[in-house]
């Protein structure tokens, strides 16, 4: 018992050093540990906090005991570990010192607790400075140097290495165009931006039409100042033309190489940056252009260097099958829910074809939140596109609510958000390379960001598909299928 005295003593002395938890955040830690650790620290409390003040004096002292707080770590699964960490970064004072610390106990501990096995693609906490923008002469955001390292997976054959998770931004386009989400303020999405991406989420997915420009002009000033191998990887689409003089107008699907030339150079501006990590067909042309003709612009930009992969949104197995044809298709992005979950041929066909997936809308525009609820669908706003669809009105709502509550059980039995399991369940499918999870404030990060570190069991699965088949919401299979090994 006297070495995990002297674990748990270190452990805490650490975080309050840092100042990094508040007595409710540490309460809360406490109960990750196991029982013998929780009696140590209670006995030990009066003797570390007189220590404290000799501790934070010493950062050669600190730094050393990190190896020791990585130990008492390893008491508890990857989860709580990271859990765990997540409480230590929370909230603390911007200190340089601290900076430093937490970088150790980053690159020694946590790139080796991935639930998953693979790489987390941990990098070594940057410092950077406030400086101006060149672009906008507004002042440049100090970034936090103490980013969470999360797993990551291979978006098919494109070598781009994304976490579980990523950052969705329709919403982000606000209002006063066909398709927004109501008044949205710009500086509560660029902190959920950097919240996210302090908490290490590696990438972002917009699209020109998201508020007619807006949105991409929001993920730009969030990331202005991010040192560049820090900078998370940009996706956006092509192919929605809009008209200025009438934002309520719904835009029109345009495919020709004009169009995608010129909207890939829109969002090069506003995005600014040279080239974008993946670029995708939003929705198949409506204007006569043929499949082929439009995929094979995006694989001359590619090839040209202008981006990095390019991929498809919103296509079925046959126009996937006419662009492959044509050459390889990275990517494809589906709406894919445990509610609307039309899109699964499609995502086992990328399966079979190496290419990556990622899904849009997993937790189905708030409703498998676990915090969504009739009364709310009832004062959506006029300008919300959700207050005119269909599944958030009527039987559908009332079904789709109780499948949502039926995630809390799991939720509650693996001490996460509901909105942890309904994403968990998406990334739980064969072929799928990550989930896109769109966030409007700095707080709603938390109640997904869990699902990066969350495998659901077979039985939970089980569990799951009874439960959509019990309420009847949405379509589509209600259970990933097996794969033999």
């Amino acid at each position: 018992m006297g070495q995990l005295d002297d674990r748990v003593a270190v452990a805490d002395l650490l975080a309050r050093s840092l100042s990094a938890v508040d007595r409710q955040d540490w309460t809360a830690l406490l109960a990750c540990f196991a029982p013998g650790a929780r009696t140590v620290y209670r006995g030990a409390e009066g003797a570390i906090e007189d220590a404290i003040p000799n501790m934070a004096r010493d950062l050669e002292a600190t730094v050393a005991s990190t190896h020791l707080l990585t130990t008492l770590v390893a008491e508890v699964d990857g989860t709580h570990a990271r859990s765990i960490a997540y409480a230590l970064v929370r909230g603390r004072r911007a200190d340089p010192a601290v900076d430093a610390v937490l970088g150790v106990v980053y690159t020694n501990r946590f790139e080796r607790l991935d639930g998953d096995g693979s790489s987390s693609g941990t990098r070594c906490p940057p410092g950077s400075s406030v400086r101006s923008s060149s672009a906008t002469g507004e002042p440049r955001r100090s970034w936090r140097t103490s980013r969470m390292s999360l797993p990551t997976r291979n978006l098919g054959g494109t070598g781009i290495e994304i976490t579980r998770v990523g950052i969705g931004s329709w919403a982000l386009g606000g209002s006063d165009w066909t398709f927004g989400w109501g008044e949205q303020d710009d500086e509560d999405s660029i902190a959920a931006i950097r919240h996210a991406v302090d908490q290490g989420v590696n990438w972002i997915d917009t699209a020109p039409v998201y508020g007619l420009g807006h949105s991409e002009e929001v993920v730009a000033r969030a990331l202005d100042g991010v040192p560049e191998r820090d900078r998370p990887h940009v996706f956006t689409k092509c192919g929605m033309v809009w008209d200025d003089s009438n934002r309520s107008e719904p835009p029109r699907l345009s495919a020709t190489p004009e169009t995608i030339r010129r909207d890939l150079e829109g969002s090069l501006r506003r995005l600014r940056t040279e080239r974008i990590d993946l670029y995708q067909m939003h929705w198949p042309s409506d204007d006569g252009t043929a499949v082929e003709d439009y995929w094979s612009a995006l694989l001359d930009l590619k090839a040209q260097g202008k981006v990095r992969a390019v991929g498809l949104s919103n296509h079925g197995i046959d126009r996937l099958e006419q662009a492959e044809d044509v050459g390889h298709v990275d990517c494809l992005q589906p709406p894919f829910s445990a509610i609307n979950r039309r899109s699964a041929a499609e995502i086992t066909w990328c399966l079979d074809h190496g290419t990556g997936v990622i899904v849009y809308s997993p937790l189905q525009s708030g409703l498998l939140t676990g915090s969504f609820s009739a009364a709310r669908a009832a004062c959506l706003a006029p300008d919300d596109w959700r207050s005119k669809d269909e599944e958030f009105r009527g039987e559908r709502l009332t079904r789709n609510l109780a499948l949502a509550d039926a995630l809390r059980p799991i939720a509650d039995d693996r001490q996460v958000p509901v909105a942890a399991v309904a994403v968990a369940w998406t990334l739980a499918w064969p072929g799928v390379s990550g989930a896109i999870v769109g966030v409007r404030r700095p707080d709603q990060v938390e109640s997904w960001i869990p699902a990066a570190t969350l495998e659901l069991t077979h039985r939970e699965l089980d569990r799951i598909a009874a439960a959509i088949d019990a309420t009847g919401a949405g379509e589509g299979p209600s259970r990933p299928r097996r794969l033999v090994c």
